[in-house]
């Protein structure tokens, strides 16, 4: 019984109704395997992080995580479903085209689309442009100066558990040059999505954030119609909204921990138009409010109550591939000695990085899911984070000077575009003839490797 998201919850039951033939042999009421509420059973949040048995004492919480973990993309699914009758080609091509023009100049545009455009084009009535500006001239700095060292590591993090793991895996995205393909294109992504203008109607990061959501889409009609493997008794949704929750909020959850640990309780006013940037393009990916949380508190508190609710598992032949295949991926777009160079320092920042996200700095822990770090790689950080982190928190502080904000944003501005174009021209597809169709999971307990860092 749902008290404390209605809404929600009939959005996620309505899934079924909209899509019978994908979703209506779903149970929307009972949670999936991969979702614990059991203090016995081990989790993926950590003991250090936070307190388990407190998160599953909050009703409110638990429901909200239990309801979200069921949710698709109730506009963008439907929408993929048509691959059959039209092919992935064509629904691709259509897609770009309502970005770029409007709906209408789509021939013969279908229902679903109209309806996938519309529910982005619905802005909700906690937008504030100006802020969502603001923070997306303050969110390029670091786009441009510290996540290619680091999108890496952080992309590393959905692999870690089975459960949330085993759509990519169906994507058969584990060869080395699709894994540098899918690195490149999240690069891509939250890189173009913080250039001025980017998030508005007929900008760059709309269009990116709806082929995203297609890509998404196409995956859950793919695991769901074409491959035995996706056992939904044990997996639920394939990627559900909680699991998109924190690749889109990763950079608000580390503020609010640093809005804690300075003892406060709220965001600052510069911090705040980082969140609303980062809300709205969250809401354009497909995110419900639910899932938006907007305080210090609320972020940290439905991130980890994610991880309090998600069976903890690590299966090799799923996540240690996954993992492998990620780092061993070459992402420069040439092989000059400054592209190898290059290549070589930020993979010593994603194994440094990984290690400090998601290990708590235990190489075991690390060297268990398959990442190796060595003496050379934290040498390697050492010398170049002066470079690094110094230039970036140069432009930083630079940039809060009035007379220089705008040279400044000119700078971070020229640099993203030479960061985009090395990353080159993303596709947002994934390819179903690449799905293994050889069922591989049971529906009682799945043969995995606990990982308790």
């Amino acid at each position: 019984m749902t008290v404390h998201y209605p809404e929600l919850a009939q959005r996620v039951r309505s899934q079924a109704e909209l899509q019978p033939g994908l979703y209506g042999g779903i149970d929307f009421t009972r949670p999936p395997y991969r979702h614990t509420e059991d203090p016995d059973v081990t989790s993926t949040l950590p003991s250090w992080a936070d307190d388990r048995g407190r998160i599953l004492g909050n009703d409110r919480i638990v429901e909200l995580i239990a309801t979200a973990t069921m949710l698709g993309d109730v506009v963008a699914d439907p929408y993929a479903s048509l691959a059959e009758e039209y092919g992935v080609r064509s629904l691709t091509a259509m897609l770009q085209q309502a970005c770029r023009d409007g709906v209408d100049a789509v021939p013969d545009a279908p229902a679903e689309l109209r309806a996938f455009i519309a529910a982005m084009e619905a802005t909700p009535d906690w937008v504030d442009w100006e802020l969502i500006e603001e923070g997306a001239r303050q969110a390029r700095i670091p786009a441009a100066f510290i996540a290619p060292f680091v999108i890496r590591g952080v992309f590393l993090g959905t692999f870690i558990n089975t459960y949330a793991a085993l759509p990519m895996a169906l994507t058969g995205a584990l060869s080395g040059a699709r894994a540098a393909h899918r690195v490149n294109e999240t690069s891509s992504f939250f890189a173009v999505t913080t250039m001025p203008g980017a998030l508005r109607r007929n900008g760059p990061g709309f269009a990116a954030a709806a082929m995203v959501r297609l890509m998404h889409s196409m995956v859950r009609f793919n695991a769901m119609k074409r491959s035995s493997m996706w056992d939904a008794d044990v997996y639920g949704m394939p990627v559900p909204q909680v699991d998109q929750m924190p690749a889109g909020l990763i950079n608000v959850y580390m503020m609010a921990t640093e809005v804690l640990k300075r003892g406060d309780t709220r965001f600052s006013d510069a911090e705040r138009a980082v969140v609303e940037f980062s809300r709205y393009r969250c809401f354009l990916l497909g995110l419900p409010d639910e899932l938006l949380p907007q305080e210090p508190g609320e972020v940290i508190e439905t991130f980890h109550a994610r991880g309090a609710m998600l069976r903890d598992g690590f299966d090799d032949a799923t996540c240690g591939e996954l993992v492998r295949s990620t780092m061993a991926a070459y992402v420069r777009p040439g092989h000059s000695v400054v592209d190898r160079t290059l290549e070589s320092v930020e993979k010593s920042w994603s194994r440094v990085g990984f290690l400090r996200a998601f290990c708590n700095n235990s190489r075991d822990a690390a060297a268990r899911m398959g990442v190796q770090v060595k003496l050379r790689d934290t040498a390697v950080v050492g010398l170049t984070a002066p470079f690094i982190i110094g230039r970036n928190a140069a432009v930083t502080a630079a940039s809060k000077v009035p007379a220089l904000r705008g040279i400044c944003d000119k700078y971070a501005i020229r640099v993203l575009k030479m960061r985009l174009k090395a990353y080159g021209t993303p596709e947002f597809t994934t390819d179903h003839t690449k799905y293994p169709t050889k069922a591989a999971v049971t529906t009682s307990e799945p043969p995995l490797t606990a990982l308790h860092g």
